[in-house]
């Protein structure tokens, strides 16, 4: 295993983490909630395992009083269903990339702008987000 393959991981990883952000971020947008995740944000949960458990931990820590309003299995299935529909790859936590334990889709397959503005009316804007 040369350093030409472990450069192309970092850089496969680097395109997962980049379509995993724009997902999260465009869903959070989409639902009307006020928070923003960066590539440290997404990187420290991700050793959380599954995505749900990990944006509850998330509002839990970061949002709480989203909780008075909303359970946090509501919360974490609206946003899950938005950044699904948009980037269906779940990003593998650091452990299982470093393994190559699961494999993640190349962030152009799957994502589209016109995902994020399709105006379906399947989910309500969370209000007071």
């Amino acid at each position: 295993m040369g350093n030409a393959h472990i450069h192309g991981h970092q850089t496969e990883r680097e395109q997962a983490i980049r379509t995993q952000l724009c997902a999260y971020n465009m869903a959070f947008a989409e639902l009307g909630l006020r928070f923003r995740w960066d590539v440290q944000t997404l990187e420290s949960l991700a050793a959380i395992d599954g995505e749900q458990a990990r944006i509850v931990a998330y509002i839990e820590a970061h949002h709480p009083h989203l909780l008075n309003a909303y359970s946090a299995a509501f919360l974490s299935e609206a946003i899950l269903a938005k950044k699904t529909a948009i980037a269906p790859e779940v990003l593998p936590s650091p452990v299982e990339a470093s393994t190559g334990a699961q494999t993640v889709q190349p962030a152009s397959q799957g994502f589209s702008i016109a995902a994020y503005w399709s105006g379906e009316p399947d989910l309500p804007a969370l209000a007071g987000a």
